[in-house]
């Protein structure tokens, strides 16, 4: 069914009447030369300018596209939140194959507009992005982010996002072993990628047991050649099932924790990269249930966030980082929230964004 418009009613439902909406401002972007459909969708600029990145994917339809967007964009609302950012939520999705469709005048037809946004929306690298990219869109969008050190940027976000990742684990283990370190633990990781290989090398500094597992098979034989210590198994379900796991990280797609996956997993937290982990309401409690500690993404992947974040006022790497390490403290505070409001770790993070974003709306 559409709506007068032809738009699909349930993207229109989902953007005025659901629990899911409440976005600002959804663009819808065209360019015929360059064959770029974008969308482009501000959740929320109650804390500041909305900052969050361009995801460029085949999407099977343009309805899947925009729900797409909104999803991320609310998401990055909360994401930044939680990282202490003076920013909203926002997102932008290209529909295409990347590998074929992605061009120098298709960016530079996106970054015009972004630019047309005048700074409500800051873009920066997603999935099919890269920092090559930014660099391009910047030469028509000042408010892009995610550039190469060249052109003023800092370069990859995952450096700081595997480093973020890594203090919430240590915050799980404080948590529930009451000791943040990680020396002999077991930790299992899906997705060795720009991320994972990061998070591979904090762990094994700090003495940790490494299990891998990724779709690339190049991928996994170039981390176990440089470190022999670590072991691959054959994919996730292996991964999952893993006897005496006692940290799980996914660090690859979207929906790795759902119905099939929480109860056969063998591990007593999940701390990983990955962005909407949950597949549908209602996983965050059947972890619980299950007994297992669940260190909610958006928390603990927001070194990268961060670290685009401070190109906009003078890149400093150091301060960065000391920003990210403090993922560690947000992450302890949520578990003490979730307990002392007896609901899961994830209830407790949206509860306190949304109480740091009805704060700033009530001082404008």
């Amino acid at each position: 069914m559409t709506d007068v418009t032809g738009a699909p009613a349930d993207v229109l439902h989902t953007l005025f009447h659901s629990d899911q909406g409440g976005h600002e401002q959804v663009v819808l972007c065209q360019d015929r030369a360059s064959g770029l459909k974008a969308v482009i969708a501000i959740h929320s600029t109650d804390l500041g300018p909305a900052l969050g990145g361009t995801r460029f994917y085949p999407y099977a339809s343009e309805a899947e596209a925009v729900a797409d967007a909104l999803n991320l964009a609310r998401g990055m609302s909360y994401k930044n939140a939680m990282a202490g950012l003076e920013h909203g939520g926002g997102k932008a999705v290209i529909i295409g194959d990347p590998q074929q469709v992605k061009s120098e005048e298709l960016l530079l037809a996106y970054g015009r507009f972004v630019a047309s946004l005048g700074g409500r929306y800051v873009t920066a690298c997603d999935v099919g992005t890269y920092v090559a990219d930014m660099d391009v869109v910047a030469r028509e969008c000042r408010w892009t982010t995610g550039r190469s050190p060249e052109n003023g940027g800092a370069g990859d976000s995952s450096v700081l996002t595997s480093f973020g990742v890594y203090q919430g684990m240590r915050a799980a283990a404080q948590h529930l072993w009451g000791d943040p370190t990680l020396r002999d633990r077991t930790i299992g990781i899906a997705g060795v990628g720009k991320v994972g290989h990061h998070l591979v090398e904090h762990l094994l500094a700090e003495g940790a047991h490494v299990i891998v597992t990724d779709v690339r098979g190049d991928v996994v034989r170039s981390i176990t050649e440089r470190h022999p210590s670590v072991v691959a198994v054959a994919d996730t379900e292996a991964l999952i099932r893993v006897e005496n796991l006692d940290i799980y990280a996914p660090c690859a797609l979207g929906g790795a924790l759902d119905d099939d996956t929480v109860p056969v997993l063998t591990a007593k937290v999940v701390c990983g990269a990955a962005n909407n982990q949950l597949a549908h309401p209602g996983v965050e409690k059947d972890l619980a249930d299950r007994g297992i500690l669940y260190a909610p993404d958006y928390v603990v992947n927001a070194g990268g966030v961060i670290q685009v974040a401070d190109e906009l006022h003078g890149f400093d790497f150091d301060r960065c980082r000391a920003k990210a390490a403090k993922i560690y403290d947000t992450t302890l505070a949520i578990f003490a929230r979730a307990k002392e409001d007896g609901i899961p770790p994830a209830a407790a993070a949206d509860r306190i964004a949304e109480q740091r974003m009805a704060e700033a709306r009530t001082r404008r």
